[in-house]
C-alpha cells in the first residue's frame, strides 16, 4: 500500500477497539512467568550448553597471548573460541567495532573469546583459567581533553547555519552564553543481552533479545560470512532495550561461534558487570548555547554545539538537532561534532539526541526568560513557531532505512503537519497549578525542605519507515496477525492485535499476533518511537488486502463492503466471516509505504514536562514530588500502554537528571561502576505521582492510523524540569549532570 496523500475517514476512525484502554494480551503470559524470553528457551532444542563471555582487561592494544590449556582441561568444558579459531569474521554494518577481538583490542570488555561448557557454573570458572597477555596502547577516555579535536561526522547533518548568527547574537539586547555537562549513561534494561544459537548443517537458528530483527539477521550474516537466507533469527519476547538492543552484540555472535565448535546448541548471556563496557552507552556531552533576544523576549539569534565521543566511524550523539525545529528565531547556528575515543562504542540510547539535547537547551531558555523577567512558560509560548526555522538538507524525518536519503527533497520551512505546543504548555500549566511557583528562588519551603518548579518542552521527531504484516483468516474466523515486529515491553501484542481488531470487525478475543521472527514479513522493529505508529500501518495495509479478497471471495462489492460483528456486509446481505474464509484459510500480505508527505510537512511530536521537587535544607538530598507531562502525539491506538511508555520515559529522565553517570577511569579507559551495584537507576522510593495527558490529535499526513510516536517523548525535557525545578528551589544553577548533592551543598545561600 502506497501512502502518498493525506488519510482520509478510514475503518480506524470507528474508535470500537483502537483508541481504548486495552488490557495488555501478553499480560498473563508475563505475570505467570510463561513468556518465552531468549534464555528461557528450554523447549526448542535439547542438549543446550553454556558459553561465558571473557572481556578485553585493556581498553586498546594488542592480545600477545592467550593460554587456554588450563580452561580446555577444566571440568566439562566443550570448546573455547577465540580469534585464532573463529574463522574468517567481518563486522556486521551497525557495529562500531568488531563483536570478537583479536589480536587487537578496540575497548575495554571488548570479546576475546567464549567458554562453552556443559553448565553456566563450569564455563564461568574454566573462564577464570584462561591466561591473556596483553600489549596496551595510550588511548584517548576524557571528552574535555580532546573537545577541540572533534570533527563534523560524515553524511550526516552536522551543522546547520541560517542568516547571520554570529552578528545577530553580539548585536541582541539581551544574552545568554552557557556550557553544560551531560554524562555517559546506561541503558541498564531489565533483561541482558542473551542468544540460544544452534546449526542444522549450515543453517544457523538464533533465539535472541533483539529490537531489530530484520537488520540483526543481516548482520548476523555478515559477520559469519554465510548467506542471509541460512539464518534465522527470532525474538518473540524482550525484557527491555531502549536501544542497546537495535543492533547485534557479542553474546548472538559468540552463542553462534560456540555452537559451531561445540556441534550443539549453545546459550550465552552477558553477565551485568559486562554490559555497559561490551554493549553500547549514551556518550557524555559538552553543549554550549547562545541566545540572543529582544528586551521584549523574542529570540533573535540562537546557537546550540554539541559535542561527544565514540570509537573511530563512530556518530555522534546529536544533542543540537531539536534547536533547528523547536523554537523560532531568524539567525540560527547548531553543530554535532564527535571526538575520536577508546571508550566502548556509543550508540542509540532513548531519545538519542533529544534526552541529552533538550536537557540543555531547556534549562538555557529558563536561564534566558530569567535574564529578560518573563515567566518560562510565556517566554516558550512567545517563541513558538508553525514553520521549520532551520532545515538541513537530509530532512529530520527521512526514513534511516532508506538508501536514497540524500536525494531527498530539500523544502525550505516546511510547516508542521500538527504542533500543539503550545496548548501541552497552557494544559500542563493550569492542571499543575503553575501559577502557584514563586518566581524568585528559594522562597518556598516545606519544613525542612526547600520547595520548587520546573518546566521544559518535549519534543521528538516522528519517523516514518516501511513495515510489513501478513494476516491470516481461518475456517474457525481466527485471524493470526504475522510481522517480525518486536515488542520491548511496549504493547507491541496489544496494538497490533487492537488494530487488526478493528479493520476486520472481530473481537480482539479472535485475533492472534505473532512476532518477532525473521521467517515473517519485515517490519519497522522497535525504536525511535517509530515502532507503533508503522508497524500498526502495516497491519492496516494487509488487512485492507484481506478485506478486498473475503469481500471478492463472498461475491461482495469491495468498496461497499461493512466489516463488523464478526460479519461483512452489503446492503441486507451478509456473511460471517469464517463462512467466507472456507475451508482454506485466507492469507494477505501488503507492506505500508510512504511517500513524500513527510517532506512536504515536518512530523513531529510535542510536550511539555513539568515537576515539583523539594530539597533537603541540610543535606541538599532532592526528592522528586510531583510530575505531569502533557503529550500531542497524534492519535493514541491505546492510552493505558501509552501511559507506561510515558511514565517509564518520566522515570529514566529523573535517573538522567540526579544519579545516572558511568563514571569513567581517564587512567585505565573504563566505566568504573558496570554493575547495578554502583550504576543507579530510579527505585520506586524514587518516583512520586505521575500524571500523563494525551491532547486530543489526529495527524492524517502520518499514516492511515493518523498516529506518530510517544515512547522516547516521554523523556525529553524531564532531567531540564527537574534541573529548573532545582534552581527554583534554592536559587542554585547546575550545569553537570547528574545533579548530585555534592554540587549544591557548597553552593548553597546562608540564609537556608
Amino acid at each position: 500500500m502506497k501512502f502518498n496523500e493525506p488519510a482520509t475517514t478510514n475503518p480506524i476512525d470507528q474508535l470500537k477497539v483502537v483508541g481504548q484502554p486495552v488490557d495488555r494480551v501478553d499480560g498473563p503470559l508475563k505475570t505467570t512467568g510463561t513468556a518465552p524470553y531468549a534464555m528461557d528457551r528450554h523447549d526448542v532444542v535439547p542438549n543446550q550448553a553454556h558459553g561465558y563471555i571473557i572481556g578485553s582487561a585493556i581498553p586498546k592494544g594488542r592480545i600477545v597471548s592467550m593460554d587456554l590449556s588450563a580452561a580446555r582441561a577444566a571440568p566439562g568444558v566443550i570448546a573455547i573460541v577465540n580469534a585464532e579459531n573463529a574463522g574468517k569474521l567481518a563486522k556486521g554494518n551497525f557495529n562500531t567495532a568488531k563483536l570478537l577481538a583479536g589480536p587487537r583490542v578496540e575497548h575495554y570488555h571488548q570479546a576475546v573469546a567464549v567458554v562453552v561448557a556443559e553448565t553456566f557454573e563450569q564455563a564461568r570458572d574454566a573462564a577464570h583459567l584462561v591466561r591473556i597477555k596483553y600489549d596496551r596502547d595510550q588511548g584517548v577516555f576524557d571528552l574535555h581533553a580532546v573537545k577541540n579535536k572533534a570533527t563534523a561526522p560524515k553524511g550526516e547533518a552536522a551543522e546547520t547555519k541560517i542568516g547571520n548568527f554570529t552578528g545577530a547574537f553580539a548585536s541582541s539586547a539581551m544574552r545568554h552564553d552557557g556550557e553544560y555537562t551531560t554524562a555517559h549513561e546506561s541503558h541498564s534494561m531489565m533483561e541482558p543481552h542473551a542468544s540460544l544459537a544452534s546449526w542444522d548443517g549450515d543453517r544457523l537458528t538464533l533465539w535472541t533479545s533483539n529490537q531489530m530483527i530484520a537488520w540483526s539477521k543481516g548482520d548476523v550474516a555478515k559477520t559469519l560470512g554465510i548467506p542471509k537466507d541460512k539464518v534465522h533469527v527470532m525474538s518473540p519476547y524482550i525484557g527491555g532495550g531502549f536501544g542497546s538492543k537495535l543492533f547485534v552484540r557479542a553474546d548472538a555472535i559468540l552463542a553462534a561461534l560456540g555452537a559451531r565448535a561445540a556441534k550443539r546448541p549453545v546459550k550465552v548471556s552477558l553477565p551485568r558487570a559486562l554490559i555497559p563496557n561490551n554493549t553500547t552507552h549514551r556518550s557524555a556531552t559538552i553543549q554550549r548555547v547562545r541566545i540572543g533576544a529582544t528586551r521584549e523576549g523574542k529570540i533573535t539569534a540562537i546557537g546550540h554545539e554539541s559535542w561527544s565521543g565514540n570509537l573511530p566511524e563512530g556518530s555522534p550523539e546529536n544533542g543540537a538537532t531539536q534547536t533547528r525545529a523547536l523554537y523560532a528565531g531568524e539567525h540560527r547556528m547548531t553543530s554535532n561534532r564527535v571526538a575520536v575515543m577508546d571508550l566502548p562504542e556509543a550508540n542509540a540510547m532513548r531519545a538519542p539526541g533529544e534526552a541529552p539535547g533538550m536537557a540543555v537547551l531547556e534549562i538555557a531558555m529558563d536561564e534566558m526568560a530569567e535574564k529578560l523577567g518573563i515567566d518560562p512558560v510565556q517566554f516558550r509560548i512567545l517563541n513558538d513557531t508553525q514553520v521549520v526555522p532551520d532545515n538541513p538538507e537530509k530532512p529530520a524525518g527521512a526514513d534511516p532505512q532508506s538508501k536514497d536519503k540524500e536525494k531527498a527533497p530539500h523544502v525550505p520551512h516546511p510547516p508542521f503537519s500538527k504542533r500543539q505546543f503550545v496548548q501541552c504548555l497552557q494544559t500542563g500549566a493550569q492542571r499543575f497549578g503553575w501559577d502557584k511557583r514563586s518566581a524568585q528562588p528559594g522562597k518556598l519551603r516545606d519544613g525542612r525542605w526547600l520547595v520548587g518548579m520546573g518546566v521544559a518542552a518535549a519534543f521528538r521527531d516522528n519517523l516514518l519507515m516501511k513495515s510489513a504484516a501478513r494476516v491470516r483468516l481461518d475456517r474457525r474466523g481466527i485471524l493470526t496477525v504475522e510481522t517480525d515486529m518486536t515488542d520491548i515491553g511496549t504493547g507491541s501484542y496489544t496494538i497490533l492485535a487492537q488494530t487488526a481488531s478493528e479493520m476486520m470487525g472481530i473481537p480482539i478475543e479472535r485475533v492472534r499476533v505473532r512476532l518477532g521472527d525473521s521467517s515473517f514479513p519485515v517490519s519497522c522493529g522497535s525504536g525511535g518511537q517509530w515502532g507503533g505508529n508503522n508497524s500498526a500501518a502495516g497491519v492496516y495495509a494487509a488487512c485492507m488486502k484481506l478485506r478486498a479478497a473475503i469481500a471478492q471471495q463472498a461475491g461482495l462489492d469491495p468498496e461497499r463492503a461493512i466489516f463488523a460483528d464478526g460479519l461483512v456486509r452489503v446492503g441486507e446481505r451478509s456473511i460471517p466471516l469464517a463462512q467466507a474464509a472456507g475451508e482454506r484459510e485466507l492469507v494477505a500480505e501488503d507492506t505500508i509505504e510512504y511517500g513524500d508527505l513527510d517532506k512536504r510537512f515536518h512530523q513531529s511530536t510535542f510536550g511539555a514536562h513539568f515537576v515539583e521537587v523539594g530539597v533537603d535544607a541540610a543535606t541538599c538530598e532532592v526528592r522528586v514530588r510531583r510530575m505531569l507531562a502533557v503529550c500531542a502525539a497524534g492519535r493514541i491506538i491505546n492510552p493505558k500502554t501509552a501511559r507506561s511508555q510515558v511514565i517509564g520515559a518520566m522515570t529514566m529522565g529523573v535517573g538522567a537528571a540526579l544519579m545516572e553517570e558511568l563514571a569513567v577511569d581517564t587512567r585505565l579507559g573504563y566505566f568504573v561502576n558496570h554493575d547495578l551495584a554502583g550504576y543507579e537507576v530510579p527505585v520506586h522510593a524514587d518516583i512520586p505521582h505521575q500524571e500523563v495527558i494525551f491532547l486530543d490529535e489526529t495527524d492524517p499526513m502520518s499514516s492511515p492510523m493518523k498516529a506518530k510516536g510517544i515512547a522516547e517523548l516521554g523523556i525529553c525535557g524531564v532531567a531540564a524540569a527537574i534541573a529548573n525545578a532545582v534552581y527554583n528551589a534554592t536559587g542554585v544553577r547546575v550545569r553537570d549532570y547528574p545533579i548530585t548533592l555534592d554540587k549544591l551543598i557548597t553552593k548553597m545561600p546562608r540564609s537556608v
